[in-house]
């Protein structure tokens, strides 16, 4: 029977156990068994800083088992610097924003209008943006009168252009008609439609621009006048064609009006009984009659209509 010999080679110089434990004994974090030398290299290192004297053999894991530690400390740390610049850009951004913002109580011109226009005014405890494309046709205290025209680029339909349009024009106008020196502010509005009739609109977050033909949509005419009641001021909407009108009307117009959800419960007569609702609306104490009267009205004619779909009674009673 063969015998397994093992045979183990050892390193030429290598260090037995016992001659490691005592050179590890000896030699500290800078790898030097020599005081003096250690010594000169603590100084070095002091005043250099160009490396963090770790020590192998202390009991503190410098092996870097506390990395998890660093990372979260410094994840936090960075989160909280980020918001906390975010939030400084907001706040500073926004006190730029009125310091170099128009004010058009205290002074209008075309200088100060395309400024409002660029940069927006304040309207409803904010800012009220326009379009980027503008004219100024004039801005005068002398003449008392503003007129400029924007051509709104950013709607899809009649009702969004016009919807956006009135706040435009509201705040624009009132922030002028508060100027003394001012008592008409004249907004015109345009758009750009397609070739079959449809608006175009800024694509790629504003940087494809519509090239359609601009036409005129709406135009709204602000008027301030002075009575012995005090000030007033009046908004005239004009430049209105019949065709936008109906769009607008067909907009708003819901199809599931009060009169066609009842003429389809009740049957023929749901034109009657809602007018009779509609017109107790009105009226607080007889509401609460007419809307009993008409649940009663509906399960009576559900009754009738359950009878006559029954079949011929059977049992011989």
């Amino acid at each position: 029977m063969a015998r397994s010999v093992k045979v183990t080679r050892t390193t030429r110089g290598a260090l037995s156990g016992d001659e490691a434990k005592e050179l590890f004994s000896v030699v500290d974090e800078t790898g030097h068994t020599n005081e003096e030398t250690a010594r000169r290299q603590h100084s070095r290192r002091k005043e250099k800083g160009a490396s963090v004297e770790v020590d192998p053999l202390a009991g503190e894991d410098p092996s870097g088992a506390d990395t998890d530690r660093v990372i979260t400390r410094s994840a936090i740390l960075f989160v909280s610097v980020f918001l906390v610049a975010v939030v400084l850009l907001q706040v500073g951004w926004g006190y730029v924003r009125r310091v170099t913002t128009s004010t058009l109580a205290e002074d209008t011109s075309i200088r100060s209008v395309v400024s409002a226009l660029n940069m927006g005014v304040e309207w409803g405890g904010g800012f009220t943006q326009f379009p980027s494309e503008f004219t100024v046709q004039e801005a005068d205290e002398h003449t008392h009168r503003i007129e400029v025209t924007v051509t709104d680029t950013s709607s899809s339909s009649e009702l969004d252009a016009f919807a956006t349009a009135q706040v435009q024009a509201s705040a624009l106008s009132v922030n002028a008609l508060l100027n003394p020196n001012i008592d008409t502010v004249v907004y015109h509005v345009k758009v750009r439609r397609a070739q079959d009739g449809h608006f175009q609109r800024t694509t790629f977050f504003g940087y494809l621009r519509p090239t359609g033909a601009t036409s005129p949509f709406v135009t709204f005419v602000w008027k301030k006048s002075t009575d012995e009641d005090g000030v007033r001021f009046d908004c005239a909407i004009t430049g209105m064609d019949n065709a936008t009108q109906e769009r607008l009307h067909d907009a708003i117009t819901s199809k599931s009006t009060p009169a066609v959800i009842i003429n389809y419960v009740i049957g023929d007569n749901g034109d009657v009984v809602a007018e009779n609702v509609l017109g107790a609306a009105q009226d607080d104490e007889a509401l609460g009659a007419a809307a009993d009267e008409l649940i009663e009205d509906a399960r009576s004619r559900a009754r009738q209509g359950s009878a006559d779909t029954a079949g011929p009674d059977l049992s011989g009673e």
